[in-house]
C-alpha cells in the first residue's frame, strides 16, 4: 500500500491522490484502508518516508572490493539523467514533493516527513562523500551539491519536451561531477544521449 502511494505521490502529487485511488493501486478495497492508517495525510506522510528510503538505499555502500567513486559517480550521473526526469514515480522524492510539502501547513505529516527525508538525503551525502573522496563531507558542500541537483531535476521536468530541459541535466551534471574521476560519458543508463 505504501510503496504503490509512494509511486502515486512522486507522479502526481500530494493532493491529487486519493483515498480510493490509493486503495486501488495496491489492489485493496477502500473499506479497509482505516485499519492501516489515522487518515490520508497519515498515509502520504509514511507514502513519503518510504520514497526518501528509496533513495538513501541507492547510496549505500557499494559491495566489497567495488570501487566508492564509480559508486558515487554513477549515483549522480543517474540522478541527473533523462531516464530519472522521465519516471518520478520511481524517482526522488525530494524533487516530487517539495512543492506540496512547500504548501502544508507547519506540523502537517507530510512537511515533517519531508523535512526528515531531506536531513537523512544529507546525512546519506555525506557518508557517500566521505566513502568516495575519504576527506570531510561538510554539510554546506553536501547542501549545495543536493540543491543543485533538486534544481536541475525539477526545471528539467517543468521543461521536458523541450532541449532547454536535457540542457538543464547536462550542466547541472557537468558541475556536481567536476573533480571526480572516472566521470562516465553523457549517456545515460538506457544508452541514449541526454
Amino acid at each position: 500500500m505504501i510503496t504503490a502511494t509512494s509511486k502515486l505521490v512522486r507522479t502526481h502529487g500530494a493532493d491529487k491522490v486519493s483515498v480510493p485511488q490509493a486503495m486501488a493501486a495496491a489492489g485493496l478495497t477502500h473499506g479497509g484502508f482505516y485499519r492501516h492508517f489515522a487518515s490520508k495525510d497519515d498515509l502520504i506522510a509514511q507514502a513519503c518516508s518510504a520514497a526518501f528510503a528509496e533513495r538513501l538505499a541507492a547510496m549505500e555502500e557499494p559491495p566489497e572490493g567495488e570501487d566508492t567513486v564509480a559508486t558515487r559517480t554513477a549515483f549522480l550521473t543517474g540522478y541527473l539523467s533523462a531516464r530519472h526526469r522521465d519516471n518520478p514515480a520511481l524517482g526522488c522524492a525530494a524533487a516530487a514533493l517539495a512543492v506540496d510539502a512547500a504548501r502544508a501547513e507547519p506540523g502537517d505529516p507530510l512537511k515533517e516527513a519531508f523535512a526528515e527525508g531531506i536531513r537523512n538525503l544529507i546525512g546519506g551525502m555525506q557518508r557517500n562523500a566521505r566513502r568516495s573522496d575519504g576527506g570531510a563531507a561538510d554539510e554546506e558542500s553536501v547542501l549545495v551539491e543536493l540543491s543543485t541537483m533538486l534544481g536541475a531535476l525539477v526545471l528539467s521536468r517543468a521543461c521536458a519536451g523541450d532541449d532547454l530541459s536535457d540542457r538543464i541535466l547536462t550542466a547541472a551534471r557537468d558541475h556536481v561531477l567536476g573533480g571526480h574521476e572516472n566521470t562516465p560519458d553523457t549517456k545515460d543508463s538506457s544508452g541514449t544521449d541526454e
